[in-house]
């Protein structure tokens, strides 16, 4: 008996140990749902599965879709089409089987090849620079997920986001392109400037610059944050 028949919670399995999915795993854990097991190949994926996701077994990829009733694809952007494509090509994905992704930049249309097959597609990509420790499940809390789903199916992608403490916000399969380039701007530039602002300061010779740097970083976004409308000032 499935895990859904029985509680009223998804099967799911994870396709991918890097700083993602093994957090989105135990989030959507704590949340009572059963993770029947992970892919990982690295010694340092392996290693973080065991940390975040201890005693859920590490299997291979046809494994994981056998078993799951939700599967989560969180690899990365550019393996993400070959890998649907592969699975779909083998004949492994199932009927009726809900399968997510968290590729900013793909909306549901890359699921193509496994709709064929009759999965159920939803692209879910959270908003959120990624550590892959435990910290991040309480950094979830109020994140920002960009959902797009077919509109039969876009309250399940809505329902999980809210579980894993998210909040979403859907995004139009359309609109996926320019979502992602905002998301990779702002996580570039910040992540330049402030490595190049260190770097003036550790050269000339200040010691731990980037705790120097911190309040005036945090306050300089809180402040366009606030000019945008983002967050609301003290």
């Amino acid at each position: 008996m499935r895990a859904s028949e029985r509680t009223g919670r998804l099967g799911i399995g994870i396709i991918g140990a890097g700083r993602v999915g093994p957090v989105l795993g135990a989030a959507l854990a704590g949340a009572g749902h059963a993770i029947v097991g992970i892919s990982a190949i690295s010694a340092e994926s392996r290693d973080r599965a065991e940390a975040m996701l201890p005693d859920v077994p590490v299997l291979t990829i046809p494994e994981i879709v056998e078993r799951s009733e939700l599967v989560l694809l969180a690899v990365p952007t550019a393996e993400l089409p070959a890998l649907i494509a592969g699975l779909a090509e083998t004949s492994t994905w199932q009927m009726g089987q809900l399968v997510l992704h968290t590729a900013a930049e793909y909306g549901v249309d890359v699921f193509a090849p496994a709709r064929a097959a009759g999965v159920i597609p939803l692209a879910v990509h959270p908003a959120l620079s990624f550590s892959g420790t435990s910290i991040d499940i309480a950094r979830l809390a109020g994140t920002h997920f960009a959902v797009t789903a077919p509109t039969p199916v876009l309250p399940i992608a809505q329902a999980l986001v809210v579980e894993m403490g998210g909040e979403p916000v859907v995004v139009a399969e359309a609109d996926r392109a320019a979502y992602a380039e905002a998301i990779e701007t702002a996580s570039t530039f910040s992540t330049a400037i402030v490595d190049q602002a260190t770097g003036i300061l550790a050269g000339i010779g200040i010691e731990a610059p980037g705790r120097l740097l911190a309040p005036l970083v945090r306050t300089s976004v809180d402040n366009a944050l606030t000019r945008a409308g983002g967050i609301a000032p003290d």
